[in-house]
């Protein structure tokens, strides 16, 4: 997993350390929700309230691979973690940066590695400029990024992809299969409040620790206090962890996407060509060639809810038997 661990990357952390059909192999960290070295701290702090403090986690990127680095403490607290006031974590992360920790990884494993980043892409451009061999080892890259309808950071642009769309352009190019968790389906996966409350009375700390960053999270970009129901928490970032250990729950179309570089109001934006057949401009100026991708465009909620808080809840200790497909299967296509 590639983070910029502010609250919803947590949230995802704490899935994939619990998940018993995931095999967490190394995270890496890049600048993005915060300063890469909170990230690294915020990083290693989860993983050891998962119970998973021997995965390998390692520093990435400082910023962007041009635009300056711009944070979302106004989203995820001044410290990325919702200002919760968290210890310090008892451990360091590894002794090689992300870069190396990812080639290292991918190159070792006895199958194929999805490669999952719910970040700006900064840390998986090097990676893939710098090494481009280490696709034969990847089967799949789900990054939480993009969207097909409105934006975030701008109208029509997505924070991960915004924040570096010069690294978006390039994972677009990887020559390996890819899924598109954007905000299309990132906002549609709320857990109720009812769960949001017995997570955050929960002894055991990880589940405690998921409670807690789930009342950070608003339950939609139209929540507002005072609504029935505010303390229900969007899981975000988490969603695109579940679709890996679950696919089927992701309905996906692949599609043509390319990432606008030009500066002005665009910059940033996934353009995601939802046409049944060529237009105009196809017709007069040829087809270009473009990347096509596995668009997440509908999701079932209450199964990745269900999903989450089991897993988080109970841990791989606690499961019975695994229902879920393996880790990087693919997701629904239609």
């Amino acid at each position: 997993m590639d983070c910029d661990t502010g609250v919803d990357d947590a949230l995802a952390l704490l899935f994939a350390a619990r998940h018993p059909g995931i095999d967490l192999r190394a995270v890496t960290c890049v600048a993005g929700n915060t300063d890469v070295d909170g990230v690294v701290r915020n990083t290693l702090t989860v993983l050891e309230r998962a119970g998973a403090p021997d995965v390998p986690v390692a520093r990435g990127a400082e910023r962007p691979l041009i635009e300056a680095p711009r944070s979302a403490r106004h989203v995820h607290g001044h410290d990325g973690m919702g200002d919760l006031g968290l210890p310090a974590p008892a451990r360091t992360p590894a002794d090689v940066d992300a870069v190396t920790l990812l080639r290292r990884e991918i190159l070792a494993s006895p199958r194929p590695v999805t490669l999952v980043a719910t970040a700006p892409l900064t840390n998986i451009a090097l990676l893939l400029r710098t090494h481009p061999g280490v696709t034969r080892g990847i089967e799949r890259i789900v990054f939480m990024g993009g969207a097909a309808g409105a934006g975030n950071a701008t109208p029509v642009a997505e924070f991960n992809v915004w924040h570096d769309p010069e690294a978006a352009a390039v994972l677009l190019t990887a020559g390996v299969p890819i899924t598109m968790y954007g905000l299309d389906v990132f906002t549609r996966v709320v857990v109720p409040g009812a769960d949001v409350r017995r997570l955050r009375a929960s002894a055991e700390p990880g589940a405690r620790l998921a409670g807690d960053l789930l009342a950070h999270r608003p339950a939609g970009p139209g929540s507002r206090p005072g609504d029935p129901d505010e303390s229900a928490g969007g899981l975000g970032d988490a969603g695109a962890v579940c679709a890996v250990a679950d696919p089927e729950g992701l309905t996906t179309h692949r599609l043509p996407v390319e990432v606008s570089l030009a500066p002005g109001p665009t910059r940033g934006q996934t353009v995601v060509d939802l046409r049944p057949r060529a237009g105009e401009a196809e017709l007069h100026e040829g087809t270009r060639e473009q990347p096509l991708v596995d668009v997440g465009l509908d999701v079932d909620v209450e199964r990745y809810v269900a999903l989450y808080l089991d897993t988080v809840e109970h841990g791989p200790a606690e499961h019975g038997p695994v229902t879920t497909a393996p880790a990087g299967g693919g997701p629904v296509h239609r």
